[in-house]
């Protein structure tokens, strides 16, 4: 089964039209209201025709990737086997979901998500601030995730496959603004298989509520976070290899190399020249620990994961639905399901 999770906030202008445009080849449609001040849940339950839909609600405004989380493990115990997250904006076409979770149903990956930067003419139509801030972030997400590849870390479009889901840790992924790049991250983890699909992205008059300057300082801390965590988890803990060792001497070569040539450059008096050997000492030691980091760099882009998790997994029991979320209709002690 193929479900949809949409998770909403503010959205009670646009779920409607985002719902309607969902195929027939979708069987479960989750709609997970966080906390909206518009009663976006209330609202589809009262207006929504489709029988396929399930309407959610958090009792406090939690982030998407909370939303997402407590649609996702709905959708897993109600049997789904690929669960597929829609923004509830508009600014994702539904029609691209049979050719999004084509690579899982084929066995080819475990997740994959968009990527609106494979066409030049979404990158002229993306607001600018928007435009520069993933490409500032996508390096980032390379070093910290370990998906080289990956051209769109903050892209909302995804599919992931249900067993694959069921290994991740809910309680240790970012809930709010990081949360598709802190997705990435514990992916990695795992070492599940992750390819991006070309998309088309629309732009209208939606006003985000991602403030770069508010959000920058985090972001660059969460990144740092995860960077450590993986280097150490995949070369120190999980193995050790030729890699680790290049990683460690580059490192010390390379700082050492560094700080040895800036003390001697900066304390040296202005008619006093630096000898020699202290340069050939920098130079030597700077250059070869570059040599090493790069070394290592090259082994960890060529070691991104290649082969598909999930066929490899089977089906973990399931577990209940998250106690915290709650029906849309006022005192109930179930979702609100419209079963097909």
């Amino acid at each position: 089964m193929i479900a949809v999770v949409i998770p909403a906030y503010r959205a009670a202008a646009t779920i409607l039209p985002v719902i309607s445009a969902i195929g027939p080849e979708i069987e479960l449609i989750v709609v997970v209201d966080d906390g909206c001040p518009e009663g976006t849940a209330l609202s589809v339950a009262k207006s929504c025709p489709d029988s396929r839909v399930v309407a959610l609600m958090h009792g406090d405004n939690r982030g998407v990737g909370a939303a997402f989380l407590t649609g996702m493990r709905y959708a897993i115990e109600r049997g789904a086997d690929i669960i597929v997250k829609i923004d509830a904006d508009g600014q994702m076409d539904p029609s691209q979901v049979p050719a999004l979770i084509h690579p899982i149903a084929g066995g080819q990956a475990d997740y994959v998500k968009g990527d609106r930067f494979f066409f030049l003419t979404n990158a002229r139509s993306m607001p600018k601030a928007r435009l520069f801030g993933n490409l500032a972030l996508s390096f980032m997400a390379k070093l910290s995730s370990g998906y080289w590849t990956i051209m769109d870390p903050t892209n909302g479009f995804f599919a992931i496959q249900a067993r694959v889901a069921e290994l991740l840790d809910d309680e240790r992924i970012a809930k709010r603004f990081f949360f598709e790049t802190d997705l990435l991250f514990h992916l990695g983890l795992i070492r599940a298989k992750v390819v991006e699909f070309p998309m088309r992205a629309s732009y209208g008059d939606e006003v985000s509520s991602l403030r770069i300057s508010q959000q920058l300082a985090p972001f660059l801390a969460g990144h740092l976070r995860n960077t450590l965590r993986r280097i150490l988890y995949r070369y120190f803990f999980r193995e050790f290899s030729l890699a680790s060792i290049q990683l460690v001497a580059g490192a010390a070569l390379f700082g050492f190399g560094l700080m040895f040539g800036l003390y001697h450059w900066w304390s040296a008096p202005p008619e006093q020249l630096v000898p020699t050997g202290t340069i050939m000492i920098a130079a030597l030691t700077f250059l070869i620990g570059f040599q090493l980091l790069l070394s290592f760099l090259n082994y960890d882009i060529s070691a991104s994961p290649r082969e598909p998790l999930h066929p490899f997994l089977s089906r973990a029991p399931s577990r209940a639905v998250q106690e915290s979320a709650k029906p849309a209709e006022a005192g109930a002690e179930q979702p609100a399901r419209r079963q097909a």
